[in-house]
């Protein structure tokens, strides 16, 4: 039987066959719908985990303990399970890991742009690259059984398109979940120095059994067609190859580390001219040039953003290279109409309770020490109300450094971070200020959910991944545990206790927190109310309501304009107008 599925899907579904007991992560595009699906699977549990250093922590665990493993995170993700990804590759596993991680070239949903097989590389595991969903599932199995082969955990690197991307998928029943023995060896799981020294040479030893194997395993193959040119291609680019040069030879890469590199010295004998197709970093090209082969890559194609069929085709042709004549057209260009359409920026959705506070926080002018979430969105027109963002939970180590190098900027620089971010890596922050005598004021957005992601449940929410009722982190209590102080709890639907709560607490001489709570307007829980509308009569067309930036706001014939069916009622443009002019539906004449 075949199902079309996604490949994030694909994944699930063969770590339900391939018998994984285990599964951790945390929810990050264009990885989550990985663990939500599996989830749904019987027999097995899933579970998100404050961060991706903890969630790789845990399958470590349940790894030495004997369970098959899935992690899963996004590419930056693996920045932060950094640290015991590279003991992991000391100590090896038990029960098979696969670690997933999501890349995103182009940067749909991401601050940077990345390329993990270099993680790979730099802590001598292997690293499997599927092309479509069925590969994605596929390599699952394979990986688990590399992983117990060769003791050694496994990354399965996605990227965007291969995640979201759906092709059929053939089904098959689960393998029986066998959890293997667990026993004592301190020599092998405790990274003592002297214990590690011994697992280094093991690494190393397993290294070369892995080139070995990479030789003659057949995620790689090679598909000879026309040798006037021969194509080394790994991941989605093996797909737009077929399309722009479906006559090519070709060495299709599944396992790209390590390479097989006797494999790749054959191919190249066999054709006159090689190239490398690669989206992102040179990874393929560089390790080849190091065999002391002659090739192309970077030179000729992009080392960022996504490729496709017709970046290829433009790219290669000038090499004399027979391509499918439709990819080398140049990209459509949309004729200009005599009114061109406005511009439709990334916006927050109508009612969301994130709007209030960078309202809020521009009309005080203040200093908004950013992070990552769907608030992020404040750094946009016409809010314009955030200065940084670097990295999940920076922004409240970025506020006490912008303090310390410049005192001045203490009374007027704020920063602000999810609940779910906070959570994930904003407490250290904070336990940062607190420690080294700052005295930044934090808002905690607390929205109920982890809403840039899909809506996920975070140990704030109440619910685990799985839908069981967990304990809620007391956001108050623990900032209070970590010695702040001054701790209170507001509405960003109202405006005026909101400003008053920021002024005070950006003025006290000692941290503060501001939990500002509202569900996310996109939840079944959000309160929502009739929604606005204008009195034409009373508007003057000061355009201050357009300033909130919320999308059922426009102005039609000079006059303000309130599309109801985007309107949750959230009232804030009634609190800004100066004129009364936006009323409840139904009270305009009250």
């Amino acid at each position: 039987m075949k199902e079309l599925l996604s490949g994030n899907a694909a994944i699930a579904r063969g770590a339900f066959e391939a018998g994984i007991t285990v599964a951790a992560g945390y929810p990050g595009t264009p990885s989550t719908e990985i663990l939500e699906t599996f989830a749904k699977y019987p027999d097995i549990y899933a579970q998100w985990s404050p961060n991706e250093k903890v969630a790789l922590e845990v399958g470590a665990g349940a790894s030495i303990a004997g369970a098959r493993v899935l992690v899963t995170m996004k590419h930056v993700g693996v920045n932060v399970a950094a640290d015991p990804l590279f003991t992991l590759a000391y100590t090896g596993v038990n029960g098979g890991l696969i670690l997933i991680s999501a890349d995103d070239p182009g940067m749909h949903s991401s601050q940077n742009e990345q390329d993990n097989r270099f993680y790979a590389l730099m802590n001598k595991i292997p690293c499997l690259e599927p092309s479509d969903s069925q590969e994605a599932k596929d390599m699952v199995s394979q990986g688990l059984e590399i992983s117990e082969q060769f003791d050694t955990p496994v990354m399965l690197r996605l990227t965007t398109r291969v995640s979201h991307s759906q092709s059929f998928v053939e089904i098959k029943e689960p393998s029986p979940k066998n959890i293997r023995p667990y026993a004592k060896d301190p020599l092998k799981y405790v990274m003592v120095p002297a214990y590690g020294r011994l697992r280094r040479i093991f690494l190393e030893e397993r290294t070369a059994q892995l080139k070995a194997y990479s030789e003659n395993c057949p995620l790689n193959f090679i598909e000879w067609g026309d040798r006037s040119v021969g194509i080394i291609t790994s991941g989605i680019s093996y797909h737009y190859i077929k399309e722009a040069l479906p006559n090519a030879s070709v060495l299709k890469l599944g396992f790209t580390h390590p390479l097989p590199e006797n494999l790749i010295k054959e191919f190249a004998a066999g054709v006159e001219r090689l190239v490398v197709v690669e989206e992102l970093e040179p990874f393929l090209e560089l390790q080849i040039k190091a065999l002391g082969l002659t090739v192309q890559g970077k030179d000729l194609l992009p080392s960022y953003g996504e490729l496709s069929a017709s970046i290829i085709a433009r790219g290669l042709a000038p090499l004399g290279i027979a391509v499918t004549e439709e990819y080398l057209a140049q990209p459509e260009v949309i004729a200009a109409s005599e009114t061109p359409l406005p511009g439709r920026p990334p916006v927050m959705c109508a009612g969301c309770p994130h709007r209030g506070v960078f309202y809020t926080l521009q009309k005080n002018k203040l200093v908004v020490s950013g992070d990552i979430g769907c608030y992020t969105l404040g750094s946009m027109s016409p809010l314009n109300a955030m200065d940084t963002c670097i990295c999940m939970g920076a922004s409240i180590g970025a506020a006490l450094g912008m303090e310390k190098a410049n005192p001045d900027m203490a009374r007027r620089t704020v920063a602000v971070i999810g609940d779910s971010t906070f959570l994930h890596s904003g407490v250290t922050g904070l336990i940062d200020v607190v420690y080294n005598g700052g005295t930044s004021t934090v808002l905690i957005l607390d929205n109920r959910t982890t809403a840039m992601t899909g809506h996920q449940e975070n140990p704030a929410t109440g619910s685990t991944l799985m839908g069981k009722p967990a304990p809620e982190v007391d956001l108050e209590a623990l900032v209070r545990a970590i010695g702040v102080k001054r701790v209170r709890t507001v509405d960003p639907l109202n405006l005026k206790e909101l400003d008053r709560a920021v002024k005070e607490e950006t003025a006290a001489i000692e941290p503060s927190v501001i939990v500002v709570r509202r569900p996310c307007a996109l939840l079944k829980k959000a309160i929502t109310s009739e929604p606005a509308e204008v009195n034409k009569e009373a508007c003057i067309n000061c355009g201050i309501c357009l300033k909130l930036g919320c999308p059922a706001i426009s102005r039609q014939e000079d006059k303000s304009h309130v599309t109801a069916i985007q309107c949750n009622g959230c009232g804030l443009c009634l609190q800004v107008c100066p004129k009364g002019a936006l009323v409840k539906r139904g009270e305009e004449n009250a």
